[in-house]
């Protein structure tokens, strides 16, 4: 769908694609605009920072120089190749933009990827008029930036930090703006016209050869498609019926959160967009959670991805060693890089997204004790190896120290998955993730694959269920609860069923469903909670919780339900299938950082669980629920036709 344009200073978040490498992320707006990029790594300091800051933050744009025109956008078909035709009243112009791959992107490979972004555009139609703007800010714009001349382009500066763009047709312009320099450049695009523009990181070499850029865009579209269509044995990739493009999509979008060399997982590509407009509920996602990081391996191995599973336990098992601890001291995320700070700092010289401040880099969360994340890390490495015993023994002290630290710890009170800012307490959900934890070591210890006390495991497992049963259910309110003794409903109880700690069928699952239903659904959208978390004001609808709701009512076998339901999801995802962490029930705005991780891991179990439920022969997801059982290996698909 066409959408027509002007100038403004914040776009909706809906209005952006994704576009990266392995290592890092930009965002590109339907108008041309690049507003978001960390270069060279995904939590390093923004770049192009426009979405925080309309004014300082740093943008790179390339539209017709119009104050109004039409605009579309999309994939190059199965990659993260996006394309954006533009259109005026006397012609039409495409910018493909892209961030270059090549080769092997299996797991943690170090595939080849270069800091860079390329902008190849297009005359198509008629004659366009082009403007292109260039204003990096280095460091979350808090370095001073120069621009210098160079062969063929020009080389900005902040520090010990460069950046160079070339490959523009016609004369550059460089004026001195409140903020910074910034490179103007206007141009006439006739059909048939082709450039490459070439933003390079910390190298002089321009490199803008239009032939080679678009050698580097094939070779980068091919290697998309072969990942997304790894051959395996069956020979097919219709696993989800009419969702099926909606999971590759999905795919795609968690791969881009893949870092290429080490195999941690980020949660988001982005930090403190907003829960709410004009509210303080803006948080940095740019790290490694082991619970999100865990849900994303296995979306990943449900699709036939196993060696980015792979790739994200070796790393969770070596992840403590590299900060400085022992197994015995499991952090509930780290780093995506060694040398990257969590300490969260509010940058107050950032207005925020639409005025949204504080804007927060590092996250607060991270010293937080979160129990669920022992059952999320051994629930992840039982996962893998229900299908290929293919396991390293050396990690078996590891996992057992996990499941003793799960025992030891399941009494206390936690932050659980939601990370209140009001105090510990003791959450239902981190308990039957506890019990999630034992169970799982001891399907482990059957297969003869972890030792350990598991005569401790057993009888703590017994005693966590009993807790769960005794004080998480509320016979008055016919629900689990998020706290134990109270009464707010909790959404992350809906994976009761998932993880077979009830069957669906048991009438205190179905309350819950019914309660959710009743408190946290508006217009089949599922909040969180309602309750008091220690922040002022309020928060979107979770696009996850919706999907976990989707997978209770499929396994409550209450089919219509959950049709029903994940379509309205899945209409909300935007133009180019991507989804944020939260949507605004009133406008559909999307809310929360973007894209969302967790939101594609909903899309890709609640798709697979859809099908199974359907009878087709499919991926069950990340659900673990005794009722469902087998895999399908991956399919293949052709890699398709250069587009060009």
């Amino acid at each position: 769908m066409a959408r027509q344009f002007r100038q403004r200073r914040y776009k909706p978040i809906k209005e952006y694609a994704a576009i990266g490498n392995l290592r890092t992320i930009a965002l590109v707006g339907v108008d041309g605009s690049i507003d978001w990029c960390c270069f060279p790594y995904l939590d390093s300091p923004s770049v192009f920072g426009a979405l925080l800051d309309a004014d300082k933050g740093g943008v790179f744009q390339i539209a017709p120089d119009r104050d109004t025109y039409e605009s579309q956008q999309r994939y190059l078909d199965h990659t993260n190749v996006v394309t954006t035709e533009m259109r005026t009243d006397r012609g039409s112009m495409e910018v493909i933009d892209c961030m270059p791959v090549s080769g092997d992107l299996d797991g943690c490979n170090n595939s080849m990827a270069r800091p860079e972004i390329l902008r190849f555009i297009k005359g198509l139609a008629g004659e366009v008029d082009v403007e292109l703007r260039w204003e990096p800010r280095f460091d979350y714009a808090r370095g001073a930036v120069e621009f210098r001349r160079i062969s063929g382009g020009i080389l900005a500066r902040s520090g010990t930090e460069l950046m160079t763009i070339g490959g523009i047709p016609g004369g550059i312009e460089v004026i001195k703006t409140a903020y910074g320099p910034s490179l103007r450049a206007r141009f006439s695009l006739k059909a048939g016209d082709e450039f490459c523009i070439v933003n390079r990181w910390r190298t002089t070499h321009i490199g803008a050869d239009v032939e080679r850029c678009r050698a580097t865009i094939n070779e980068t579209v091919d290697a998309w498609r072969r990942w997304v269509h790894k051959p395996t044995a069956t020979g097919h990739r219709d696993w989800a019926g009419r969702y099926n493009e909606l999971v590759i999509r999905s795919e795609l979008a968690l791969k881009l959160m893949s870092q290429a060399d080490t195999g941690a997982l980020a949660a988001a590509a982005t930090t403190s967009l907003p829960e709410t407009l004009g509210g303080e509920r803006n948080w940095d996602y740019r790290f490694a959670w082991l619970r999100d990081a865990a849900q994303i391996g296995r979306a990943f191995f449900a699709v036939g991805h196993t060696d980015e599973l792979d790739a994200f336990i070796e790393w969770a098992e070596h992840a403590p060693f590299v900060h400085g601890k022992a197994h015995d001291e499991l952090s509930i995320m780290y780093p995506l890089r060694n040398d990257t700070a969590m300490k969260e700092i509010e940058l107050d010289h950032l207005e925020g997204y639409q005025g949204s401040s504080p804007v927060r880099i590092g996250n607060e969360a991270s010293v937080q004790l979160q129990l669920d994340i022992y059952g999320e890390l051994i629930g992840a490495v039982h996962e893998r190896l229900r299908l290929e015993e293919r396991f390293d023994r050396d990690m078996s002290p590891f996992l057992e120290s996990v499941a003793d630290q799960a025992c030891r710890r399941w009494r206390e009170a936690d932050f659980s998955i939601w990370e209140p800012r009001n105090g510990p307490a003791q959450f239902v959900y981190s308990k039957f993730m506890i019990w999630v934890a034992l169970q799982r070591a001891r399907d482990l210890h059957r297969l003869g694959l972890v030792s350990g006390d598991v005569g401790r495991w057993k009888k703590t497992q017994q005693r966590v269920r009993n807790w769960v049963l005794n004080k998480g259910y509320d016979d008055d309110l016919k629900s689990f609860v998020q706290i134990a003794g109270e009464r707010e409903l909790d959404a992350a109880n809906l994976l009761i069923p998932s993880y077979g700690f009830l069957p669906a069928d048991d009438p205190r699952v179905q309350h819950t469903i019914d309660r959710t239903l009743e408190e946290l659904t508006v217009d089949d959208l599922v909040y969180r909670y309602h309750a008091d978390d220690g922040l002022p004001g309020q928060e979107g609808a979770f696009v996850l919780c919706t999907f976990w709701l989707v997978d209770a009512l499929t396994l409550s076998g209450r089919l219509d339900e959950a049709y029903r339901i994940f379509d309205n999801i899945a209409d909300h995802a935007n133009h180019v299938g991507l989804l944020s962490e939260q949507i605004d029930p009133n406008s559909g705005a999307f809310l929360g950082n973007f894209p969302q991780a967790y939101s594609h891991v909903g899309i890709i179990n609640s798709a697979l669980l859809l099908a199974e439920a359907e009878g087709r022969k499919c991926s069950a997801g990340a659900s673990n629920s005794e009722e469902l059982e087998g895999f399908l290996d991956m399919p293949y698909a052709s890699t398709g036709t250069r587009p060009f």
